[in-house]
């Protein structure tokens, strides 16, 4: 029966086909079948009866290194914890199997949560704010709506990103507007998933951006809209441990950062000495992607 089913996986590899295997592990011959399709299956789908640890953690050490993609069937958020945190490393996924449909949301949320990249925020202190006049500012629509304490991280250097609050405070000066962030002028970076940035100026409808929260937790939203619009502008330094960074902002009272305590900041109460949050990036770009060189921005 292996040689059945290893004899089928290498058929279809060499039809240049993406094959997928299912094992039912029910003893250690299932558990040392699942080991050996995993060595020429682009994924491997385990089902476990009673889920156990070792068996799992047997196939995942035994695959370390290998391009097979491996997804556990999980019953409920329980078991979808143990699979995707086994051995560390955990299973590439997991194949949603539920009992009680209440445990569909929880997987989800468990899943966006291991998902999230963290980005460690520091306190900047103010040293400069002035307006500098007009230019073009971008505001972001996503499709998402975004808590207090939330914006996206923008700036003018690359080195490092201040985190820019969305509009969800509520002013008398406008209704609040939870999904989107004020970000800055078209040439200011954002940060986007897998630690890229992309120019205020390229975001389209359709587009991927983070949401990031005062602790750094981020989240993916979907880009809505994007304004650009002729506004009056702001700039902003700040300056950590000897490194200084700039960004332009709307200069208006309901455009704000976020303060060290996380709380929201108006540029227009900003001052010198403040602390605001930002994210330090030791790394240069290159067509938005981080990578090991020297560079000078100013």
């Amino acid at each position: 029966r292996e040689s059945k089913d290893l004899a089928a996986v290498n058929r279809l590899k060499r039809r240049d086909k993406k094959v997928a295997a299912y094992v039912e592990i029910l003893s250690k011959k299932h558990e040392e079948l699942a080991a050996l399709l995993g060595k020429d299956a682009d994924y491997l789908i385990l089902l476990g009866r009673d889920w156990k640890v070792i068996p799992l953690e047997n196939i995942i050490a035994g695959l370390q290194g290998e391009k097979v993609k491996i997804i556990a069937a999980v019953a409920d958020y329980d078991e979808a914890k143990l699979a995707l945190e086994t051995m560390e490393h955990g299973t590439d996924g997991v194949l949603l199997c539920p009992h009680e449909i209440s445990q569909i949301k929880k997987v989800a949320e468990l899943m966006e949560k291991i998902q999230s990249e963290n980005y460690e925020l520091k306190a900047a202190t103010i040293s400069k704010v002035e307006p500098v006049g007009i230019g073009d500012r971008v505001c972001v629509d996503t499709c998402s709506m975004m808590q207090l304490g939330e914006g996206m991280l923008v700036g003018s250097y690359s080195q490092g990103l201040f985190l820019v609050h969305s509009e969800s405070m509520e002013s008398e000066y406008v209704a609040s507007r939870p999904f989107r962030v004020n970000a800055g002028p078209v040439h200011a970076y954002v940060m986007t998933p897998g630690n890229k940035t992309k120019y205020l100026s390229e975001l389209e409808t359709g587009d991927e951006v983070l949401t990031v929260d005062k602790e750094g937790n981020s989240k993916v939203a979907i880009v809505g809209r994007v304004k650009i619009e002729k506004r009056p502008l702001m700039l902003v330094e700040g300056e950590y441990e000897g490194v200084v960074l700039r960004t332009l902002l709307q200069n208006a009272e309901t455009i704000r950062l976020v303060s060290e305590d996380g709380k929201p900041i108006s540029v227009a109460d900003l001052k010198v000495g403040d602390k605001i949050m930002i994210y330090l990036d030791p790394n240069a770009r290159h067509f938005g992607m981080a990578i090991e060189e020297s560079i000078i921005e100013k």
